[in-house]
């Protein structure tokens, strides 16, 4: 028999009959902006929730069987299938569960009490939680025009083009993430805001610290007068480290209205079971050994992925429906491109499930292969994204462009079909797709693209602060 649980719901979140009337809602005002998709899948994430399904209660998973395939991310815990787009609320709770346990370390629910203050200028987080106190800052780049704005917070001052984001009318939040988890410290000694809340041993990695403190970030403008940063118009960007950081800040929490990881490598975007396979790519023992970026959990599967429970293709069904812009460089092998197109294809099936197939861009096919350069063929893309899900002002379908030498084939690597979901009733909308590899359309156009040639990069990047950034 399993066992079930329910997560503690953190102070201040609405019931499971207010989500679902706000889900409604949501629903109806997405529709309208985006007719392609569907008001079921746009109803996924409520607005102003940074975790719905807290209420499902999650059985334990038990025992997983080796599996050398993507997991099925339709298939849940109790061996049923989803047929309805209700049904995925709790199916991606349980992914949830699944990834803390294996991947990042818990994510805690919303501490006690969150204060602090929005200036133009800034922001000030204090969280005060079982006694314990911690406080960490974040610049903020206003662009030209009257507020309020939408933000972008970018991780370490080190994502997508901040020139284009402020043109486009869109603030910059710069969030130093070593603030809430600092690097090079032991696994038994954490340092950082994160832990000075949950204790220095906590085998929570700094991935999910970092996004823990994005969350508190949002419960801030949440909580201004809304006069410089617009509440529900959040976005969030990284490169390298911190691109793993934003790939897992976008996935646990659903305030966050676009998510945009830039060239994330190992413990980031690339399918945990594909990296060993693919030639140059950082190993996971030493994606885990370099620093504690995964949860304590992780350091038992670096030698064997076939034993995860879930892979980051549902990850990136855990952003579903929401926006996701990813950015990835072919021409290091370091960076795992390949693994990076293989999740991202296997997540994309998510979204055409939910009917949000329109929402997730992915884009390797770059000509520059400096690491972390600003590149213009990421440039309309970004525009486009952030004015359909930060601006409300587009409607443009996503697109996939993979680099021909880094094109996965999702063929090789499911078993399962991609069902076609109804929107309330249970076996509803019938059918399945089994659309397949790097060449099928998902949400708008699609190709295995012509890649610049270029040899490949024998060196291994510095995936810190980046020195060889284009300015």
């Amino acid at each position: 028999m399993r066992s079930y649980r329910l997560r503690r719901r953190g102070p201040g979140l609405p019931t499971a009959t207010a989500l679902a009337a706000a889900a409604a809602l949501t629903g109806a005002t997405l529709q309208q902006a985006h007719p392609a998709d569907t008001v079921a899948a746009a109803a996924q994430a409520a607005p102003g929730v940074e975790d719905d399904g807290l209420d499902c209660p999650v059985p334990g998973s038990g025992s997983t069987p080796s599996r050398s395939l993507l997991p099925d991310p339709f298939t849940k815990l109790d061996g049923t299938r989803v047929t309805t787009v209700s049904d995925w609320r709790c199916r991606r709770a349980e992914i949830r569960e699944l990834a803390e346990q294996s991947l990042y370390g818990q994510k805690p629910t919303k501490p006690a009490a969150v204060t602090g203050s929005v200036s133009s200028n800034g922001i000030t987080v204090n969280v005060t939680h079982q006694g314990r106190s911690a406080s960490f800052s974040a610049s903020v780049s206003l662009p030209g025009g009257s507020g309020p704005f939408p933000a972008i917070i970018v991780y370490g001052g080190l994502g997508a083009d901040v020139n284009t984001i402020k043109a486009s009318g869109v603030a910059v939040i710069n969030f130093d993430p070593y603030t809430v988890g600092k690097e090079n410290t032991a696994r038994n000694n954490k340092q950082g805001a994160f832990y000075n809340i949950y204790g220095s041993s906590s085998n929570t990695g700094l991935l999910m610290a970092w996004s823990w403190g994005v969350s508190r970030i949002i419960d801030v403008i949440e909580q201004s007068d809304g006069s410089v940063l617009k509440a529900g118009a959040t976005g969030v960007t990284g490169c390298s480290r911190f691109g793993k950081g934003a790939f897992v800040a976008g996935a646990f929490d659903q305030r966050i209205a676009l998510t945009m990881p830039i060239e994330s490598g190992t413990a980031g975007l690339p399918a945990y079971r594909a990296i060993p396979g693919e030639s140059g790519s950082q190993p996971l023992s030493s994606g885990y050994s370099e620093q504690p970026w995964l949860g304590d959990a992780f350091g038992t599967y670096t030698g064997n992925p076939n034993a995860l429970p879930v892979d980051t293709h549902e990850i990136v069904g855990m952003v579903a429906p929401r926006g996701l812009f990813v950015m990835e460089n072919p021409h290091i092998n370091w960076l795992a491109a390949r693994s990076g197109s293989v999740a991202a294809l296997g997540g994309a099936e998510v979204y055409k499930a939910l009917g949000a197939g329109s929402n997730i861009t992915y884009w390797s096919d770059v000509a520059d292969g400096t690491h972390c350069a600003v590149r213009p063929e990421w440039k309309a893309p970004l525009q486009q994204n952030i004015s359909k899900f930060l601006l409300g002002s587009g409607s443009g379908s996503g697109a996939f462009r993979i680099a021909s030498g880094k094109a996965g084939n999702l063929a090789q690597w499911r078993d399962w079909q991609t069902p076609h979901l109804g929107s309330t009733t249970s076996g509803a909308g019938g059918g399945t797709s089994s659309g397949t590899g790097s060449g099928t359309t998902t949400g708008g156009t699609m190709s295995a693209a012509r890649a610049a040639p270029a040899p490949p990069s024998t060196g291994r990047p510095a995936q810190g602060r980046a020195t060889t950034r284009a300015r």
